[in-house]
């Protein structure tokens, strides 16, 4: 475990921001492994994609785009995103992950908001939550639903992305992502993503403005290295979870999300909350969540 000594006399923080997957729970209880499998089976069951490609479509979507979801939706692909949701994580073994009592003990005595930040969809954090013992340890969710309301419209300025280089797919077919890296010279632009979601920088600068949370006085917690990198570009203090080698934009890196107390002591003495923090009523929806 590592940490940047300036943690321990820094002035008191607002929220802690958590990822859920691999994160309060570890890698180890084998979901994201049944995830990746019950995607790579919808990407053959429901949209017919040739299995020999699956691997390495996976791999670039999940790559280039953050989620393989945003990349499909990218490249071209239309499917119902409940659905979707409802195949690749209503079949997870969820009976996998236990009641965490070491870790509500901690959460709970922590006086400080602490907020989901999850690409995952409402159903599924409700279900992990659930399953952990955790569901009333947070003061709300920002999850797929958050940034990609199902009536189609988002306050999110797409203007962000632009810099990725990023155009629209063509509505007349699916996009050869894989023909396109076969060809290491070519340099046109990929096809751009109506899905929300992390790293994206704007995205989850987004969504820290729908849940009124300041990035300078937050601390975010995540096992992706690149969502650490990226929340450290827009301002958050990050905490790399699930190793104890600390990489570039990580402050700390923790082998568990269980070593907090050991890493972050200033969070309990700090014993109020600022008077300042308000709580956004589009996150607020996703706050009582249930099995």
């Amino acid at each position: 475990m590592e940490f940047d000594e300036r943690f321990r006399q820094s002035h008191s923080y607002e929220c802690l921001l958590f990822d859920l997957d691999d994160t309060l729970y570890p890698l180890s209880s084998g979901l994201a492994t049944a995830c990746r499998e019950n995607i790579e089976d919808y990407m053959v069951e429901k949209l017919g994609i040739d299995k020999s490609k699956i691997s390495d479509l996976c791999n670039i979507l999940y790559k280039k785009y953050g989620t393989t979801m945003a990349g499909l939706r990218a490249i071209g692909y239309e499917f119902d995103y409940d659905e979707y949701h409802s195949f690749v994580h209503g079949r997870l073994p969820y009976e996998k992950l236990k009641s965490d009592h070491v870790l509500k003990n901690l959460l709970l005595s922590i006086p400080i908001r602490k907020v989901i930040f999850t690409n995952g969809d409402k159903k599924h954090a409700a279900k992990v939550l659930s399953r952990l013992g955790l569901e009333d340890c947070f003061d709300g969710i920002i999850c797929f639903e958050t940034l990609n309301p199902t009536n189609g419209s988002s306050s999110y300025d797409e203007e962000s992305d632009a810099k990725g280089g990023l155009r629209q797919t063509s509505s007349t077919g699916v996009f050869d992502i894989l023909d396109h890296f076969s060809r290491p010279n070519d340099d046109s632009d990929l096809p751009k993503t109506p899905v929300l979601c992390k790293p994206s920088e704007a995205v989850m600068e987004h969504a820290l403005k729908i849940a009124n949370i300041d990035p300078k006085t937050t601390i975010f917690f995540d096992d992706s290295v690149r969502n650490i990198q990226a929340g450290k570009r827009i301002g958050l203090q990050t905490v790399l979870v699930g190793t104890s080698q600390r990489v570039k934009g990580a402050d700390f890196a923790l082998e568990s999300i269980h070593n907090i107390r050991e890493a972050l002591p200033n969070l309990w003495e700090d014993t109020e909350r600022s008077d300042g923090v308000r709580y956004s009523s589009k996150v607020a929806i996703e706050t009582s969540v249930t099995a």
